[in-house]
């Protein structure tokens, strides 16, 4: 008789024999970095070489659509439909990667081969997103080699276009509805708070990117004959951005300030732990709200590069261009359309007409967030803390960014998403790695949370109740 220990033993083993390691090193060997032209072709060969004999094995029924958008790489849509009266889950999972970066690894290290050193597995797309969504399919595996069935309806989309922002992807399920119409997303991605305490989050926030820039003139003239006349581009932009926040990083722009930080959420994040990466600066950020409140319930901006003269090779020269490329993560609340807008005024009345706001080319991510008691997160939290024996962590939302908004708003769908990495995994770093630990976890947990919607009565009012 099948029981859930078996289930998650099933995923125990797939890992201690070795066989999670081979599958992962095939997926990390495609070079998919979407950011990367020259690289499309690996993105069609990752869904088809590597992902498509996984879903075999679960007798999904895939196919590979192209992007609507230009700039986009391809999709993979499958579907296993057991009974049409059955619920139905749909899961996600990306296959492209950021730039390898490969020169910055550690010596030993490269970006497109799975090695494991301690309890680090090293690899591009081990924790950002292969892995992860390598550990739910071999969950859903797990639980049909153990059963014969799902016992609900399975659908999976893998895009191949995150990393510059999941371009064309609300297009496509504005235009695919039916085919991708489901009960709830369960997926992974992100990181957990603690590396040894299960996550669950409900949305993220929103992220815009734009760059600040001022021109002044053509060249460079020697600072010694006109230092002093003329006016400095890389000044006047410091004193710009400067205006944008106080000392301390605290947003002085009034509608980039959220209004959705309501006391049940602010209580719901109140020491909850930031673990598993840098040691955090307590006296930066908005005063009076605790890190995970800052993370999770506030917006925060960041200059993420800037760039006057040559700075590899610097001269007595004052540069006539100064540019910053910048960015705003935001909760829930933001108004988006006023963001950019909003900042044109802002520096307007601070005297920075002269500099130019440039918005950012990639598409961006909007701000999504469930209440933390929706009976789906109920359910999730409750099957992850009897397979883990450890009360989850429950955030309304990530501190980053992910396409939530295609599934929450466009699908109408409830989603409850589930990390099976940790804040120190050097996402979108040199060094990107899992730990396996969580990864031996997540198998664990994910197979609990399978078979228990195996098991689980949704039928007619228990349905309608979620």
């Amino acid at each position: 008789m099948s029981t859930r220990d078996a289930t998650i033993k099933r995923a125990e083993s797939y890992y201690d024999d070795g066989q999670f390691l081979t599958d992962l090193e095939r997926l990390i060997a495609v070079e998919t970095e979407s950011q990367n032209p020259d690289q499309y072709t690996e993105l069609h060969r990752y869904l088809n070489e590597a992902i498509t004999p996984l879903l075999n094995k679960l007798d999904i029924i895939s196919k590979i659509y192209e992007n609507p958008a230009p700039s986009g790489g391809p999709f993979l849509v499958g579907e296993r439909i057991e009974a049409p009266d059955l619920p139905t889950v749909l899961t996600y999972g990306h296959g492209d990667v950021i730039r390898a970066q490969t020169e910055q690894w550690q010596d030993g290290l490269h970006p497109f081969k799975v090695i494991t050193r301690g309890d680090k597995i090293y690899g591009r797309g081990t924790a950002d997103n292969k892995g992860q969504h390598l550990i739910n399919l071999t969950a859903l595996s797990c639980l049909l080699e153990e059963k014969g069935s799902l016992g609900f309806n399975l659908k999976i989309i893998i895009e191949t276009s995150e990393e510059t922002g999941s371009a064309g992807l609300a297009d496509f399920f504005e235009s695919h509805k039916e085919l991708l119409k489901a009960d709830v997303l369960i997926a992974s991605d992100g990181p957990r708070l603690q590396p040894d305490t299960p996550t669950l989050f409900m949305g993220t926030r929103g992220a815009i990117n734009f760059d600040l820039s001022v021109n002044l003139r053509e060249g460079a003239n020697h600072s010694g004959n006109w230092g002093g006349l003329l006016a400095d581009p890389a000044i006047i932009l410091s004193h710009a951005i400067a205006s944008i926040t106080d000392a301390r990083g605290q947003i002085q722009i009034p509608e980039w300030r959220p209004t959705s930080l309501t006391e049940d959420i602010k209580n719901t994040l109140q020491g909850l732990p930031i673990d598993g990466g840098p040691e955090i600066n307590h006296d930066w950020g908005e005063e009076g709200l605790d890190p995970a409140q800052r993370a999770f319930g506030w917006n925060s901006f960041a200059v993420l590069a800037m760039k006057s003269g040559v700075p590899e090779a610097p001269v007595n020269a004052i540069s006539g261009q100064a540019n910053a490329h910048c960015q705003l993560r935001f909760v829930v609340g933001t108004d988006t359309d006023n963001i950019l807008p909003a900042l044109r005024r802002h520096l307007d009345e601070a005297g920075f007409s002269a500099v130019e706001i440039i918005p950012s080319k990639e598409a961006f991510f909007k701000a999504t967030r469930l209440d933390p008691d929706h009976p789906w997160v109920s359910f999730a939290a409750k099957s992850i803390e009897e397979t883990s024996g450890k009360k989850a962590h429950i955030l309304p939302n990530l501190a980053g960014s992910l396409p939530n908004e295609t599934f929450s708003k466009i699908l109408g769908l409830p989603t409850v998403w589930i990390p099976h990495s940790y804040g120190g995994c050097s996402q979108h770093a040199p060094n990107e790695h899992l730990l396996q630990p969580i990864v031996k976890d997540g198998l664990r947990n994910m197979a609990g949370l399978f078979w228990d919607l195996s098991e689980a009565d949704l039928s007619g009012a228990n349905r309608d109740s979620f």
